[in-house]
Protein backbone atom coordinates (compact mmCIF):
# COMPACT_ATOMS: atom_id res chain seq x y z
CA UNK A 1 0.00 0.00 0.00
CA UNK A 2 1.41 3.42 -0.94
CA UNK A 3 1.64 6.23 1.58
CA UNK A 4 -0.82 8.21 -0.54
CA UNK A 5 -3.33 5.34 -0.47
CA UNK A 6 -3.01 4.94 3.26
CA UNK A 7 -3.45 8.67 3.78
CA UNK A 8 -6.63 8.66 1.68
CA UNK A 9 -8.31 6.08 3.88
CA UNK A 10 -9.05 8.34 6.85
CA UNK A 11 -8.22 11.72 8.35
CA UNK A 12 -4.97 11.75 10.33
CA UNK A 13 -6.63 13.81 13.07
CA UNK A 14 -10.25 14.33 14.12
CA UNK A 15 -12.10 16.81 11.91
CA UNK A 16 -15.25 18.83 12.54
CA UNK A 17 -17.66 20.06 9.88
CA UNK A 18 -20.55 22.46 10.33
CA UNK A 19 -23.49 22.44 7.90
CA UNK A 20 -26.24 25.08 7.69
CA UNK A 21 -28.64 22.20 6.95
CA UNK A 22 -28.24 18.43 6.92
CA UNK A 23 -30.56 15.53 6.13
CA UNK A 24 -30.70 13.76 9.51
CA UNK A 25 -33.27 11.15 10.49
CA UNK A 26 -35.34 11.68 7.37
CA UNK A 27 -35.68 15.47 7.53
CA UNK A 28 -33.71 18.68 7.12
CA UNK A 29 -32.21 19.94 10.36
CA UNK A 30 -30.36 23.22 10.88
CA UNK A 31 -26.89 24.02 12.20
CA UNK A 32 -25.51 20.50 12.24
CA UNK A 33 -22.12 19.82 13.79
CA UNK A 34 -20.47 16.69 12.41
CA UNK A 35 -17.28 15.29 13.96
CA UNK A 36 -15.08 12.72 12.22
CA UNK A 37 -12.86 10.36 14.19
CA UNK A 38 -9.33 9.31 13.30
CA UNK A 39 -10.79 6.19 11.62
CA UNK A 40 -12.65 8.27 9.04
CA UNK A 41 -16.04 7.46 10.58
CA UNK A 42 -18.56 9.74 12.22
CA UNK A 43 -17.81 10.25 15.90
CA UNK A 44 -20.88 12.41 16.56
CA UNK A 45 -23.54 14.44 14.74
CA UNK A 46 -25.93 16.89 16.37
CA UNK A 47 -28.31 19.60 15.14
CA UNK A 48 -28.87 23.05 16.58
CA UNK A 49 -25.19 23.61 17.32
CA UNK A 50 -23.16 26.78 16.71
CA UNK A 51 -20.02 26.38 14.62
CA UNK A 52 -16.95 25.95 16.85
CA UNK A 53 -13.69 27.59 15.88
CA UNK A 54 -12.15 24.29 14.75
CA UNK A 55 -15.02 23.35 12.38
CA UNK A 56 -14.89 23.52 8.59
CA UNK A 57 -17.91 25.61 7.58
CA UNK A 58 -19.59 23.90 4.61
CA UNK A 59 -21.07 26.05 1.87
CA UNK A 60 -24.42 24.33 1.49
CA UNK A 61 -26.85 21.71 2.80
CA UNK A 62 -25.45 18.24 3.44
CA UNK A 63 -26.85 14.91 2.23
CA UNK A 64 -25.65 11.39 2.91
CA UNK A 65 -24.35 9.61 -0.19
CA UNK A 66 -25.65 6.36 -1.65
CA UNK A 67 -24.02 3.04 -2.48
CA UNK A 68 -24.03 2.09 -6.15
CA UNK A 69 -25.14 -1.45 -5.42
CA UNK A 70 -24.62 -2.95 -8.88
CA UNK A 71 -21.86 -2.14 -11.36
CA UNK A 72 -20.10 -3.84 -14.26
CA UNK A 73 -17.18 -1.43 -14.72
CA UNK A 74 -15.99 -2.80 -18.06
CA UNK A 75 -19.38 -1.99 -19.61
CA UNK A 76 -18.54 1.73 -19.30
CA UNK A 77 -16.55 1.12 -22.50
CA UNK A 78 -19.79 -0.02 -24.23
CA UNK A 79 -22.20 2.67 -23.02
CA UNK A 80 -23.70 4.52 -25.99
CA UNK A 81 -22.53 1.93 -28.52
CA UNK A 82 -25.66 -0.21 -28.72
CA UNK A 83 -28.30 2.37 -29.61
CA UNK A 84 -28.80 1.44 -33.27
CA UNK A 85 -30.89 -1.39 -34.71
CA UNK A 86 -30.21 -3.07 -38.02
CA UNK A 87 -32.52 -6.09 -37.68
CA UNK A 88 -36.23 -6.69 -37.11
CA UNK A 89 -35.84 -7.04 -33.34
CA UNK A 90 -33.48 -5.92 -30.61
CA UNK A 91 -33.67 -6.96 -26.95
CA UNK A 92 -31.56 -7.81 -23.92
CA UNK A 93 -30.19 -10.95 -25.54
CA UNK A 94 -29.01 -9.28 -28.75
CA UNK A 95 -27.50 -6.46 -26.65
CA UNK A 96 -25.67 -9.07 -24.56
CA UNK A 97 -24.11 -10.69 -27.62
CA UNK A 98 -22.81 -7.30 -28.77
CA UNK A 99 -21.56 -6.47 -25.26
CA UNK A 100 -19.44 -9.62 -25.32
CA UNK A 101 -17.41 -7.91 -28.07
CA UNK A 102 -15.80 -5.60 -25.53
CA UNK A 103 -15.72 -8.25 -22.80
CA UNK A 104 -13.53 -10.45 -25.01
CA UNK A 105 -10.93 -7.72 -25.63
CA UNK A 106 -10.32 -5.72 -22.42
CA UNK A 107 -6.93 -6.19 -20.74
CA UNK A 108 -6.20 -5.57 -17.03
CA UNK A 109 -4.46 -2.25 -17.83
CA UNK A 110 -7.42 -1.14 -19.95
CA UNK A 111 -9.88 -2.24 -17.28
CA UNK A 112 -8.08 -0.08 -14.74
CA UNK A 113 -8.33 2.96 -17.04
CA UNK A 114 -12.02 2.29 -17.74
CA UNK A 115 -12.83 1.75 -14.07
CA UNK A 116 -10.90 4.84 -12.95
CA UNK A 117 -12.94 7.00 -15.34
CA UNK A 118 -16.17 5.31 -14.24
CA UNK A 119 -15.44 5.62 -10.53
CA UNK A 120 -14.66 9.33 -10.96
CA UNK A 121 -18.02 9.71 -12.71
CA UNK A 122 -19.79 7.76 -9.95
CA UNK A 123 -18.33 10.12 -7.35
CA UNK A 124 -19.65 13.02 -9.44
CA UNK A 125 -23.01 11.20 -9.49
CA UNK A 126 -23.21 11.12 -5.69
CA UNK A 127 -22.07 7.55 -5.05
CA UNK A 128 -19.15 6.98 -2.66
CA UNK A 129 -19.19 3.15 -2.58
CA UNK A 130 -19.61 0.85 -5.56
CA UNK A 131 -20.47 -2.86 -5.55
CA UNK A 132 -18.57 -4.34 -8.47
CA UNK A 133 -20.34 -7.46 -9.78
CA UNK A 134 -17.16 -8.80 -11.31
CA UNK A 135 -17.18 -11.68 -13.79
CA UNK A 136 -14.51 -10.66 -16.32
CA UNK A 137 -11.69 -12.79 -14.91
CA UNK A 138 -9.43 -14.53 -17.42
CA UNK A 139 -7.24 -13.82 -20.46
CA UNK A 140 -8.84 -13.16 -23.83
CA UNK A 141 -8.45 -16.86 -24.73
CA UNK A 142 -10.06 -17.98 -21.46
CA UNK A 143 -6.88 -19.17 -19.74
CA UNK A 144 -5.99 -17.79 -16.29
CA UNK A 145 -3.62 -14.86 -15.88
CA UNK A 146 -0.38 -15.58 -14.03
CA UNK A 147 -2.09 -13.76 -11.18
CA UNK A 148 -5.52 -15.32 -11.49
CA UNK A 149 -7.08 -12.25 -9.85
CA UNK A 150 -5.35 -9.68 -12.08
CA UNK A 151 -8.63 -8.21 -13.31
CA UNK A 152 -10.05 -7.87 -9.80
CA UNK A 153 -6.89 -6.16 -8.61
CA UNK A 154 -7.09 -3.73 -11.55
CA UNK A 155 -10.51 -2.68 -10.22
CA UNK A 156 -9.12 -2.31 -6.72
CA UNK A 157 -6.27 -0.15 -8.03
CA UNK A 158 -8.76 2.08 -9.86
CA UNK A 159 -10.78 2.50 -6.66
CA UNK A 160 -7.63 3.36 -4.71
CA UNK A 161 -6.66 5.94 -7.32
CA UNK A 162 -10.05 7.70 -7.28
CA UNK A 163 -10.76 7.35 -3.55
CA UNK A 164 -14.16 5.69 -3.90
CA UNK A 165 -15.13 2.80 -1.62
CA UNK A 166 -15.31 -0.57 -3.36
CA UNK A 167 -17.09 -3.84 -2.60
CA UNK A 168 -15.68 -6.42 -5.01
CA UNK A 169 -18.04 -9.30 -5.74
CA UNK A 170 -16.26 -12.09 -7.66
CA UNK A 171 -18.92 -13.96 -9.59
CA UNK A 172 -19.76 -17.65 -9.82
CA UNK A 173 -20.40 -18.25 -13.53
CA UNK A 174 -20.44 -21.88 -14.70
CA UNK A 175 -23.22 -22.50 -17.26
CA UNK A 176 -24.85 -20.86 -20.27
CA UNK A 177 -28.45 -21.68 -19.34
CA UNK A 178 -30.86 -23.50 -17.05
CA UNK A 179 -30.76 -26.67 -19.15
CA UNK A 180 -27.15 -26.37 -20.33
CA UNK A 181 -23.86 -27.57 -18.89
CA UNK A 182 -20.81 -25.36 -19.30
CA UNK A 183 -20.41 -22.03 -21.04
CA UNK A 184 -20.54 -20.75 -24.59
CA UNK A 185 -17.24 -19.94 -26.28
CA UNK A 186 -18.07 -16.23 -26.04
CA UNK A 187 -18.30 -16.61 -22.24
CA UNK A 188 -14.84 -18.18 -21.85
CA UNK A 189 -13.42 -15.28 -19.80
CA UNK A 190 -16.13 -15.67 -17.14
CA UNK A 191 -15.65 -19.33 -16.14
CA UNK A 192 -15.45 -19.95 -12.37
CA UNK A 193 -16.56 -22.40 -9.72
CA UNK A 194 -17.33 -21.97 -6.02
CA UNK A 195 -13.73 -22.60 -4.96
CA UNK A 196 -12.40 -19.93 -7.32
CA UNK A 197 -14.92 -17.33 -6.11
CA UNK A 198 -14.25 -17.99 -2.44
CA UNK A 199 -10.50 -17.89 -3.01
CA UNK A 200 -10.86 -14.50 -4.74
CA UNK A 201 -13.00 -13.14 -1.91
CA UNK A 202 -10.46 -14.17 0.73
CA UNK A 203 -7.53 -12.81 -1.33
CA UNK A 204 -9.14 -9.37 -1.67
CA UNK A 205 -10.11 -9.13 1.99
CA UNK A 206 -6.69 -10.31 3.13
CA UNK A 207 -5.01 -7.52 1.13
CA UNK A 208 -6.36 -4.96 3.62
CA UNK A 209 -6.66 -2.18 1.03
CA UNK A 210 -8.20 1.05 2.36
CA UNK A 211 -11.92 1.31 1.55
CA UNK A 212 -11.88 -2.04 -0.32
CA UNK A 213 -13.69 -5.18 0.78
CA UNK A 214 -15.09 -8.27 -0.91
CA UNK A 215 -18.22 -10.36 -0.89
CA UNK A 216 -19.37 -12.94 -3.44
CA UNK A 217 -21.92 -13.14 -6.22
CA UNK A 218 -23.86 -15.74 -8.17
CA UNK A 219 -24.26 -14.54 -11.73
CA UNK A 220 -27.78 -15.96 -12.07
CA UNK A 221 -29.61 -19.22 -11.56
CA UNK A 222 -29.18 -20.00 -15.24
CA UNK A 223 -25.39 -19.58 -14.90
CA UNK A 224 -25.04 -21.36 -11.53
CA UNK A 225 -27.08 -24.51 -10.99
CA UNK A 226 -28.14 -25.92 -7.63
CA UNK A 227 -24.89 -27.79 -6.92
CA UNK A 228 -22.86 -24.66 -7.72
CA UNK A 229 -24.90 -22.39 -5.44
CA UNK A 230 -24.91 -24.85 -2.56
CA UNK A 231 -21.14 -25.37 -2.87
CA UNK A 232 -20.58 -21.62 -2.58
CA UNK A 233 -22.97 -21.37 0.38
CA UNK A 234 -21.04 -24.12 2.14
CA UNK A 235 -17.75 -22.26 1.69
CA UNK A 236 -19.17 -18.88 2.78
CA UNK A 237 -20.89 -20.35 5.81
CA UNK A 238 -21.75 -17.63 8.32
CA UNK A 239 -19.20 -15.10 7.04
CA UNK A 240 -20.61 -11.59 7.30
CA UNK A 241 -20.23 -10.58 3.65
CA UNK A 242 -22.56 -9.38 0.92
CA UNK A 243 -23.97 -11.99 -1.49
CA UNK A 244 -25.48 -10.71 -4.75
CA UNK A 245 -27.33 -12.44 -7.60
CA UNK A 246 -29.02 -11.40 -10.86
CA UNK A 247 -32.56 -12.75 -10.86
CA UNK A 248 -35.74 -12.42 -12.93
CA UNK A 249 -34.44 -9.55 -15.03
CA UNK A 250 -36.05 -10.73 -18.27
CA UNK A 251 -39.36 -12.42 -19.01
CA UNK A 252 -37.50 -14.95 -21.15
CA UNK A 253 -35.47 -15.88 -18.07
CA UNK A 254 -38.70 -16.53 -16.17
CA UNK A 255 -40.06 -18.69 -19.00
CA UNK A 256 -36.82 -20.69 -19.31
CA UNK A 257 -36.66 -21.23 -15.55
CA UNK A 258 -40.25 -22.49 -15.45
CA UNK A 259 -39.57 -24.87 -18.35
CA UNK A 260 -36.39 -26.27 -16.76
CA UNK A 261 -37.36 -26.38 -13.07
CA UNK A 262 -41.12 -25.87 -12.78
CA UNK A 263 -40.47 -22.74 -10.68
CA UNK A 264 -40.05 -19.05 -11.33
CA UNK A 265 -36.54 -17.62 -10.68
CA UNK A 266 -37.29 -15.78 -7.42
CA UNK A 267 -39.35 -18.72 -6.21
CA UNK A 268 -36.42 -21.02 -6.98
CA UNK A 269 -33.92 -18.68 -5.32
CA UNK A 270 -36.04 -18.47 -2.16
CA UNK A 271 -35.34 -22.18 -1.65
CA UNK A 272 -31.65 -21.48 -1.05
CA UNK A 273 -32.05 -20.21 2.54
CA UNK A 274 -31.84 -16.51 1.79
CA UNK A 275 -30.89 -14.14 4.61
CA UNK A 276 -30.05 -10.42 4.99
CA UNK A 277 -26.66 -10.90 3.30
CA UNK A 278 -28.41 -11.64 -0.02
CA UNK A 279 -29.30 -8.96 -2.57
CA UNK A 280 -31.48 -9.71 -5.57
CA UNK A 281 -30.40 -7.60 -8.55
CA UNK A 282 -33.23 -6.45 -10.83
CA UNK A 283 -36.00 -8.78 -9.56
CA UNK A 284 -38.04 -7.21 -12.34
CA UNK A 285 -40.59 -9.98 -12.78
CA UNK A 286 -42.03 -11.00 -9.41
CA UNK A 287 -45.26 -12.20 -7.84
CA UNK A 288 -46.74 -11.09 -4.51
CA UNK A 289 -45.88 -14.49 -3.09
CA UNK A 290 -42.25 -14.14 -4.14
CA UNK A 291 -42.04 -10.66 -2.65
CA UNK A 292 -43.43 -12.01 0.63
CA UNK A 293 -40.83 -14.81 0.66
CA UNK A 294 -37.97 -12.36 0.08
CA UNK A 295 -39.32 -10.03 2.78
CA UNK A 296 -39.49 -12.89 5.27
CA UNK A 297 -35.84 -13.77 4.58
CA UNK A 298 -34.53 -10.23 5.18
CA UNK A 299 -32.85 -10.13 1.76
CA UNK A 300 -32.72 -6.91 -0.25
CA UNK A 301 -33.37 -5.89 -3.86
CA UNK A 302 -31.18 -3.80 -6.17
CA UNK A 303 -33.14 -2.05 -8.93
CA UNK A 304 -31.27 -0.45 -11.84
CA UNK A 305 -33.88 1.70 -13.61
CA UNK A 306 -31.52 3.32 -16.12
CA UNK A 307 -30.19 0.00 -17.39
CA UNK A 308 -33.54 -1.79 -17.14
CA UNK A 309 -35.11 0.95 -19.24
CA UNK A 310 -32.24 0.90 -21.72
CA UNK A 311 -32.49 -2.89 -22.15
CA UNK A 312 -36.30 -3.06 -22.21
CA UNK A 313 -36.39 -5.36 -19.19
CA UNK A 314 -39.73 -4.22 -17.79
CA UNK A 315 -40.83 -2.50 -14.58
CA UNK A 316 -40.16 -3.89 -11.12
CA UNK A 317 -43.04 -3.96 -8.65
CA UNK A 318 -41.74 -0.98 -6.69
CA UNK A 319 -44.93 -0.51 -4.62
CA UNK A 320 -44.86 -4.20 -3.72
CA UNK A 321 -41.23 -4.18 -2.60
CA UNK A 322 -41.71 -0.97 -0.59
CA UNK A 323 -44.93 -2.15 1.07
CA UNK A 324 -43.24 -5.40 2.10
CA UNK A 325 -40.36 -3.50 3.73
CA UNK A 326 -37.71 -5.18 1.58
CA UNK A 327 -34.38 -3.24 1.73
CA UNK A 328 -33.91 -1.27 -1.49
CA UNK A 329 -30.86 0.06 -3.34
CA UNK A 330 -30.10 1.20 -6.88
CA UNK A 331 -27.21 0.50 -9.24
CA UNK A 332 -25.54 1.85 -12.36
CA UNK A 333 -25.20 -1.64 -13.90
CA UNK A 334 -24.36 -1.14 -17.61
CA UNK A 335 -23.25 2.48 -16.94
CA UNK A 336 -25.71 4.21 -19.28
CA UNK A 337 -26.56 6.27 -16.17
CA UNK A 338 -23.98 6.99 -13.50
CA UNK A 339 -25.73 9.02 -10.81
CA UNK A 340 -28.34 8.18 -8.20
CA UNK A 341 -30.49 11.25 -8.91
CA UNK A 342 -31.39 9.93 -12.35
CA UNK A 343 -31.88 6.40 -11.03
CA UNK A 344 -34.38 7.58 -8.41
CA UNK A 345 -36.12 9.78 -10.96
CA UNK A 346 -36.61 6.89 -13.36
CA UNK A 347 -37.48 4.50 -10.58
CA UNK A 348 -40.51 6.69 -9.91
CA UNK A 349 -41.19 7.79 -13.50
CA UNK A 350 -41.37 4.20 -14.71
CA UNK A 351 -44.13 3.55 -12.18
CA UNK A 352 -45.96 6.74 -13.20
CA UNK A 353 -45.90 5.74 -16.85
CA UNK A 354 -47.03 2.20 -16.08
CA UNK A 355 -49.80 3.17 -13.66
CA UNK A 356 -50.78 6.54 -15.18
CA UNK A 357 -50.70 8.33 -11.85
CA UNK A 358 -48.24 10.49 -9.91
CA UNK A 359 -46.13 10.16 -6.74
CA UNK A 360 -46.48 6.39 -6.71
CA UNK A 361 -43.77 5.85 -4.09
CA UNK A 362 -45.05 8.50 -1.67
CA UNK A 363 -46.66 7.41 1.58
CA UNK A 364 -49.35 9.95 2.55
CA UNK A 365 -49.48 10.65 6.25
CA UNK A 366 -46.06 9.12 6.90
CA UNK A 367 -43.70 10.24 4.13
CA UNK A 368 -45.57 12.29 1.52
CA UNK A 369 -42.37 13.24 -0.37
CA UNK A 370 -41.66 10.73 -3.12
CA UNK A 371 -38.00 11.73 -3.31
CA UNK A 372 -37.56 11.45 0.45
CA UNK A 373 -39.12 8.00 0.64
CA UNK A 374 -36.97 6.62 -2.17
CA UNK A 375 -33.81 8.30 -0.92
CA UNK A 376 -34.27 7.20 2.68
CA UNK A 377 -35.02 3.66 1.56
CA UNK A 378 -31.77 3.55 -0.41
CA UNK A 379 -29.73 5.08 2.42
CA UNK A 380 -31.15 2.42 4.75
CA UNK A 381 -30.36 -0.39 2.29
CA UNK A 382 -26.85 0.79 1.40
CA UNK A 383 -24.88 -0.71 4.28
CA UNK A 384 -26.02 -4.29 3.82
CA UNK A 385 -25.69 -4.14 0.03
CA UNK A 386 -22.03 -3.14 0.39
CA UNK A 387 -21.28 -5.49 3.27
CA UNK A 388 -20.71 -2.57 5.65
CA UNK A 389 -21.89 -2.34 9.26
CA UNK A 390 -23.62 1.05 8.85
CA UNK A 391 -24.22 3.90 6.42
CA UNK A 392 -25.38 7.50 6.37
CA UNK A 393 -25.16 10.52 8.63
CA UNK A 394 -24.98 8.70 11.94
CA UNK A 395 -22.31 7.90 14.49
CA UNK A 396 -20.20 4.91 13.51
CA UNK A 397 -20.85 5.12 9.78
CA UNK A 398 -18.10 6.15 7.40
CA UNK A 399 -17.98 9.94 7.07
CA UNK A 400 -19.23 10.21 3.48
CA UNK A 401 -21.40 13.15 2.45
CA UNK A 402 -22.43 15.55 -0.32
CA UNK A 403 -22.58 19.33 -0.10
CA UNK A 404 -25.44 20.71 -2.21
CA UNK A 405 -25.17 23.78 -4.40
CA UNK A 406 -28.49 25.56 -3.79
CA UNK A 407 -27.86 27.85 -6.76
CA UNK A 408 -27.75 24.90 -9.16
CA UNK A 409 -30.44 24.28 -11.77
CA UNK A 410 -33.55 22.83 -10.17
CA UNK A 411 -32.62 23.97 -6.65
CA UNK A 412 -32.35 27.74 -7.04
CA UNK A 413 -35.11 29.54 -5.19
CA UNK A 414 -36.68 26.44 -3.64
CA UNK A 415 -37.66 26.48 0.03
CA UNK A 416 -35.46 24.25 2.17
CA UNK A 417 -38.21 21.68 2.65
CA UNK A 418 -38.39 21.07 -1.12
CA UNK A 419 -34.65 20.70 -1.83
CA UNK A 420 -34.66 16.91 -2.07
CA UNK A 421 -37.77 16.92 -4.29
CA UNK A 422 -36.17 19.53 -6.55
CA UNK A 423 -32.93 17.58 -6.72
CA UNK A 424 -34.60 14.35 -7.85
CA UNK A 425 -37.38 15.70 -10.05
CA UNK A 426 -36.26 19.11 -11.33
CA UNK A 427 -32.46 19.19 -11.50
CA UNK A 428 -30.39 18.93 -14.67
CA UNK A 429 -27.63 16.73 -13.35
CA UNK A 430 -25.58 16.54 -10.14
CA UNK A 431 -25.88 19.61 -7.95
CA UNK A 432 -23.02 19.13 -5.51
CA UNK A 433 -20.38 21.60 -4.47
CA UNK A 434 -18.27 18.86 -2.91
CA UNK A 435 -18.11 15.08 -2.35
CA UNK A 436 -16.46 13.60 0.75
CA UNK A 437 -15.37 10.03 1.48
CA UNK A 438 -14.13 9.07 4.94
CA UNK A 439 -14.03 12.73 5.89
CA UNK A 440 -11.87 13.77 2.94
CA UNK A 441 -12.88 15.69 -0.16
CA UNK A 442 -12.69 13.76 -3.44
CA UNK A 443 -12.15 15.30 -6.89
CA UNK A 444 -15.06 14.67 -9.25
CA UNK A 445 -13.13 15.27 -12.46
CA UNK A 446 -9.61 14.40 -13.58
CA UNK A 447 -8.21 15.28 -16.98
CA UNK A 448 -5.47 12.65 -16.79
CA UNK A 449 -7.89 9.81 -16.12
CA UNK A 450 -10.16 11.02 -18.90
CA UNK A 451 -7.26 11.07 -21.37
CA UNK A 452 -6.26 7.51 -20.43
CA UNK A 453 -9.87 6.41 -20.82
CA UNK A 454 -10.13 8.01 -24.25
CA UNK A 455 -6.91 6.29 -25.35
CA UNK A 456 -8.27 2.96 -24.17
CA UNK A 457 -11.55 3.56 -26.02
CA UNK A 458 -9.62 4.35 -29.18
CA UNK A 459 -7.65 1.12 -28.84
CA UNK A 460 -10.79 -0.96 -28.23
CA UNK A 461 -12.96 0.48 -31.00
CA UNK A 462 -10.64 1.68 -33.78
Amino acid sequence: MSAASAASAAPATPTAFHAPLAWLDGRWQADVLMRVGTDGHWAALSAGQPAPADAVRLGGPVLPTLVDAHSHAFQRAFAGLAEQRDSDSDDFWSWRDRMYGVALRVTPAQLKDIAAQLYTELLAGGYTQVCEFHYLHHREDGTPYEDEHAMAMALAEAAQETGIGLTLLPVLYAHAGFAQRGLRETQRRFRTDADWVWRACRRINAAGLPLVRAGVAVHSLRAAHEADVRALQALVGDADIAIHVHVAEQQQEVDDCLAATGKRPIELLAGYRLDPRWHLVHATHSTPEEIAAVAASGAGVVICPGTEGNLGDGLADLPGWLAAGVPLTVGSDSQVTRGWVEELRWLEYGQRLGQQRRNVAARPGAQPSTAARLFDACVAGSARAAGLPSWGLKAGARADFLVLDTAASGLAGLPDAALLDGLVFASQGPAWREVYVAGQRRPIDDAGRRERFMATMAALWR
